[in-house]
């Protein structure tokens, strides 16, 4: 088991009034697995994906990663966790305008302290990995937005985390570029990557090899079955 939500509610306090987004959430996922959550704006999905990659933390409830009690650690133990376990990608891209595809997918290992030359030859073999071997050099100005994607999933995949965390990741995207990621993630999948994406479009969620719901903080598998998986 890779991540387990157990029991998991959040609330928000807005004045003196609490509210409830996140009601009773209990989902595992396996190893390997490439699951899509889908649900419309105001349905919780932004908020369970804060909790999935360690952003923020459940009200109450219980939350395994990668085999740690997330909610028992301290705040430097979850940063580490986070980057060593899940590697994201946005919908913007989120990528530092004046760098160099390379130098954007070397970001994260140098927060994990990796020396400068490895760093530079674990980008380029990222970039390789998502078709962008020819692209190395390029600005995020000098790319299209498919690109800019396989960019920013690149820099997901440098450090080899446990799980792909995608939030929306064709939203920015046209119709043809948004086929392309979609093909991207199917063959990391194949070659092992847990991949959990959030998004509102069921065509996007069909890619998935598991699709759950979330309405109203509650989750359900596929078929519109309440669910405890």
């Amino acid at each position: 088991m890779i991540l387990s939500l157990q029991n998991v509610f959040k609330d928000y306090q807005q004045d003196k009034l609490v509210v409830p987004v996140l009601k009773d959430i209990c989902l595992n996922v396996e190893e390997g697995e490439y699951v899509a959550i889908m649900g419309p704006s105001g349905s919780g999905k932004t908020t369970l994906m804060n909790i999935i990659g360690c952003l923020d933390k459940p009200t109450s409830g219980s939350y395994q990663l990668a085999g740690e009690d997330v909610l028992k650690l301290k705040d430097r133990d979850l940063s580490d966790l986070r980057l060593r376990s899940i590697g994201f990608v946005f919908q913007s891209f989120h990528l530092m305008p004046r760098e160099t595809a390379a130098e954007n997918v070397a970001l994260p290992l140098s927060y994990a302290g990796v020396r400068k030359r490895e760093r530079k030859e674990r980008a380029v073999a990222a970039l390789e990995r998502v078709g962008l071997g020819d692209r190395v050099g390029f600005k995020p100005t000098q790319l299209s937005g498919g690109q800019k994607q396989r960019v920013a999933i690149a820099r997901a995949m440098v450090n080899n985390p446990k799980i792909l965390l995608a939030d929306e990741p064709t939203g920015a995207l046209d119709s043809k570029s948004g086929e392309q990621i979609m093909e991207l993630f199917a063959r990391l999948n194949e070659e092992g990557v847990t991949v959990v994406m959030i998004t509102h479009d069921p065509k996007i969620a069909a890619n998935a090899k598991r699709v759950i719901r979330i309405i109203d903080g509650v989750i359900f598998e596929g078929d519109g079955e309440e669910t405890a998986s």
